[in-house]
């Protein structure tokens, strides 16, 4: 079996990853054991990247422009060129259903469960974009800065309490989600993509906001989202 191609953004951490979306195939492949190689694209770079390739754009821009974005997955044994994070893991489930990650034909309410979740992050997010920025090269953090303000206008401060406030107010919901099961999974002991999607959320922050920033966030909820990211990294075996 030849290794499937992951396109991931380029950063100035050690390892590079930091993107959540591209996190989640990462996540999905070791878990299903499939080889794979990462290739890494600035952000800046990633139209002129993905267009080389032949993925297609992933949307349009408010002045008619084709958006293209990462994670992209490159299949050699079978062809397909996948966009989406949510896309791939559907290909990756279908392609190579062993050790499932939509178990239980679980995937429609899983796909529900993404909205939702995001739906979450999304009212606290400016804090996580400034970071972000903060750990490209300038040229990709101010293409950043300038497509993400589009949707999360500016000003980003990374320090501004009332957003923190925000994102722990989405994550005492997400609490309450993972009261109602059994288990430590979402799925009570059935472990899924929906684990997948909130560990590699948890992933972006610990890579980019500062120690102490991360400490705050490892407190909430009696430390339940450095447990859930502890946990989800073990099993899909990136601890």
């Amino acid at each position: 079996m030849l290794p499937l191609v992951l396109y991931d953004i380029l950063s100035e951490l050690p390892g590079n990853n930091f993107s959540p979306n591209p996190a989640k195939p990462r996540f999905i492949l070791s878990y299903k054991d499939l080889p794979f190689v990462t290739l890494w694209v600035e952000y800046s770079d990633i139209s002129i990247a993905m267009k080389s390739i032949g993925a297609k754009p992933n949307g349009k821009r408010r002045d008619g422009s084709d958006v293209y974005t990462v994670p992209v997955l490159s299949d050699p044994n079978t062809g397909a060129i996948i966009i989406d994070s949510l896309e791939i893991a559907s290909y990756l489930e279908k392609t190579y259903p062993e050790k499932p990650i939509f178990p239980n034909n679980s995937e429609p309410l899983i796909r529900a469960f993404d909205a939702a979740h995001m739906s979450l992050i999304i009212p606290g997010i400016k804090p996580l974009f400034a970071r972000s920025a903060e750990v490209m090269n300038p040229a990709s953090a101010k293409f950043f800065i300038g497509v993400r303000s589009m949707d999360v206008p500016l000003p980003w401060d990374a320090k501004h309490e009332g957003d923190w406030k925000l994102l722990e107010k989405g994550y005492n919901t997400a609490y309450e989600w993972y009261q109602k099961t059994d288990g430590k999974w979402i799925m009570g002991d059935t472990f899924s993509y929906a684990d997948i999607i909130v560990a590699c959320c948890l992933l972006w922050y610990k890579r980019v906001v500062k120690e102490d920033e991360w400490a705050k966030i490892s407190s909430w909820n009696g430390g339940k989202w450095a447990q859930v990211l502890a946990d989800v990294e073990k099993e899909c075996k990136l601890a």
